[in-house]
């Protein structure tokens, strides 16, 4: 995908990229790539393709939650690795309060170094397993609009990772490739333990390789019980449901 196709695809979808966000772009692309030499964090590493699989895929949530692009929402991001899907999206739609949670520090540096390279504000970083992080007496518990995760954990684990993050009325969006439709099954009961109903399964293809994507949508309709997230390790080896 070169920089053409990235605008024109984003164009169909209803945005408009400034000069200055492409920019940003760029520069996110080449301090991957710079930092990626000593830091593993991703295998992705030719413009196009990061372009593709890591920019525009991050942003395809706002194709279907249009709050994302007007809003001043609070959005947690688990697992954001090297920043996606909330750095993206934080680019193309600066309202955004952006939190990023992940377990390898060396992740945070690399984060830290790129939200000062690429002057964003209101983003804040916290090394910390998702579990601890939503833990019952921690001040995030059940405190953001949306939280994200993309390629984490299958759903029935991911959604006890994410949803006591979540506010009562608001939504946790998933970034899933194929096969959703058997993870949404699998993870009914858990959903229903944890306060989530999927409101959305949007499947679509990325434009260019035409690989399957699903961005499923889960809102959040009661509180989370107490005891959940249990802890750090247990909900990947016991995923609720699937026991």
């Amino acid at each position: 995908m070169n920089n053409e196709q990235f605008i024109q695809a984003l164009k169909d979808h209803g945005i408009t990229i400034s000069d200055r966000q492409m920019m940003q772009f760029d520069l996110y692309f080449e301090t991957l790539v710079a930092a990626n030499q000593n830091v593993n964090l991703t295998t992705i590493t030719k413009r196009g393709d990061v372009f593709l699989k890591h920019f525009y895929d991050s942003l395809t949530p706002a194709f279907f939650v249009s709050a994302l692009k007007t809003d001043s929402l609070s959005l947690c991001d688990v697992g954001a690795g090297a920043g996606f899907p909330s750095i993206p999206l934080k680019i193309m739609f600066p309202k955004l309060k952006i939190t990023i949670v992940d377990s390898l520090n060396k992740r945070i540096h690399f984060l830290k170094q790129l939200i000062a390279d690429l002057q964003l504000s209101e983003v804040t970083l916290f090394h910390s397993r998702a579990e601890e992080f939503g833990a019952k007496h921690s001040s995030h518990r059940e405190a953001y609009d949306v939280v994200t995760a993309r390629a984490v954990a299958r759903l029935s684990v991911l959604s006890e990772f994410c949803l006591p993050l979540v506010k009562v009325g608001g939504k946790m969006i998933a970034l899933k490739a194929a096969k959703a439709e058997d993870e949404i099954k699998n993870a009914k009961q858990a959903l229903n333990v944890l306060g989530g109903r999927v409101s959305q399964d949007n499947s679509f293809e990325l434009p260019v390789l035409k690989e399957q994507r699903h961005i499923i949508v889960i809102d959040k309709i009661k509180k989370t019980p107490s005891k959940y997230p249990r802890k750090a390790g247990t909900p990947a080896r016991e995923p609720l449901g699937e026991n």
